[in-house]
């Protein structure tokens, strides 16, 4: 303990202590800040458990992470199942979760132990944080994707805010589709967008109106939140976003449908898997072939690399040999042009040499997926997630259009020729596919290696 006086030296030790406490306060609160920060970007909600969830008190520091409560998740998932029913209400359910289902807070100490208060349960039902994202610092709009296990998906939680009849809470609209970005409008050459409607059927009148930004029926005025099971209906419209031409004519087009057509094209690439295993293993004959050729090729672009060193060896040793000092064997403009083009010479043996190892492989592997693609696409696109559609379409081809509500593709090459053998195999297997089922792949893995058109594609 230091006693300071009224003196010149204690008063500006005492200043200069201040100063010193004030800075170490300041940079905890920074370092403290960052850290949280830190946890958000990882995707991890610094701010404490929610309803459902628990903190990890056994992490390392800076490491915790949110686990589901095993006793408290349940429950609060079954509220949400009770609020998409559209028969109950936030008050209805509330009572049900502390009565009936007897929810009672996580005790901490002195607190805890209680029922779920009025005000809670309608902040649960607002919040983005139980379909997986939330906003880090609050009101900063800077949102993060969470990594705790969501207890609902985007599509509900916004059932329940046209339920409720509110906007919730402030989140980003952010909506992905998997057609966006890769279709060009067949008209004016513009991109093809999306949007999604939200539309609901009141109870009482039975009048369909747009739910977004509504809170009651425009006709009856019937509150959304006191409608019982109110008919909700989601559409996904594509559409040209007319930015080349504002007065392009053309329309909008169910997803539904687009996706309809997308695999009606699949259907024409769509090869069996018998198919596509006798492919791949005539391939695999064709690489071993070709294991040959590429070693022969390999040891003539050698001897050819080779030559055209020792050429522009002997260049250089002409060009600086005493002989050559008055440039009378050798001018100095003759020895430039020649080294440039032995050089160019050289470096163009050198990258076939290196492709040589790759170029078999690399041809043997793209023939390999082609054919799993044209397998298995059809199969992909009807049961896979938006990212897998998004994929599917993408190696479908190049050059995607949508014009008068018909989507057409420029389907790439191999695929093309994928599309003439499908045919040469369905003719093939047509011919002496048996009314009962019996394995006749020894049979058709003759007939397809006879077809001389199958093998040339």
């Amino acid at each position: 303990m230091r006693i300071y006086r009224n003196t010149p030296d204690d008063k500006s030790w005492l200043a200069l202590c201040f100063m010193m406490s004030k800075k170490e306060s300041d940079d905890k609160g920074v370092n403290v800040r960052r850290g949280l920060m830190t946890k958000a970007q990882k995707g991890w909600l610094p701010s404490g458990s929610k309803p459902g969830y628990m903190n990890d008190k056994y992490a390392e520091k800076g490491s915790k992470t949110l686990p589901v409560d095993p006793i408290r998740f349940p429950l609060i998932k079954q509220a949400w199942d009770l609020m998409l029913t559209g028969v109950y209400s936030p008050p209805q359910i509330l009572r049900k979760l502390n009565n009936e289902m007897g929810f009672r807070t996580p005790i901490h100490k002195k607190l805890g132990g209680k029922p779920m208060s009025r005000s809670k349960i309608y902040q649960i039902f607002t919040d983005p944080f139980y379909y997986g994202e939330f906003e880090y610092p609050i009101k900063s709009g800077k949102w993060h994707k969470g990594k705790h296990t969501p207890m609902i998906s985007r599509e509900q939680f916004d059932r329940v805010q046209i339920l409720l009849g509110t906007k919730g809470r402030p989140r980003p609209i952010i909506h992905e589709f998997f057609a966006t970005g890769l279709i060009r409008c067949g008209e004016c050459g513009g991109m093809i967008t999306a949007e999604e409607k939200l539309q609901v059927i009141c109870s009482h009148c039975k009048t369909k109106f747009a739910s977004r930004n509504k809170t009651a029926c425009i006709k009856c005025k019937t509150q959304i939140e006191n409608m019982v099971k109110p008919t909700l209906l989601c559409y996904v419209y594509y559409h040209c976003t007319k930015k080349r031409n504002p007065n392009c004519t053309q329309g909008s087009i169910q997803q539904k449908s687009l996706e309809k057509q997308i695999t009606e094209v699949l259907s024409h690439i769509q090869i069996s898997e018998r198919f596509k295993n006798w492919a791949i293993k005539w391939l695999n004959e064709v690489h071993d072939n070709e294991v040959e050729t590429r070693n022969a090729s390999q040891i003539s672009l050698q001897q050819a690399y080779n030559d055209v060193v020792k050429r522009i060896d002997n260049l250089v040793k002409l060009f600086i040999s005493p002989q050559n000092s008055d440039h009378s064997l050798l001018s100095e403009e003759e020895f430039k042009n020649q080294k440039i083009s032995l050089l160019k010479e050289k470096d163009n043996i050198q990258e076939k040499l290196g492709d040589v190892d790759g170029r078999v492989n690399k041809w043997l592997e793209l023939s390999e997926r082609t054919f799993k693609f044209a397998c298995y696409a059809k199969y992909w696109f009807e049961n896979g997630d938006l990212h897998t559609k998004r994929q599917i379409l993408n190696g479908l081809g190049s050059n995607l259009t949508l014009k008068d509500k018909l989507f057409t593709p420029d389907v790439k090459n191999p695929l093309f020729f994928i599309t003439d053998m499908k045919e040469k195999e369905d003719t093939i297997s047509a011919t002496i596919e048996p009314k009962e089922k019996i394995d006749l792949s020894i049979q058709l893995e003759d007939l397809w290696s006879q077809n001389y058109q199958m093998l040339r594609d």
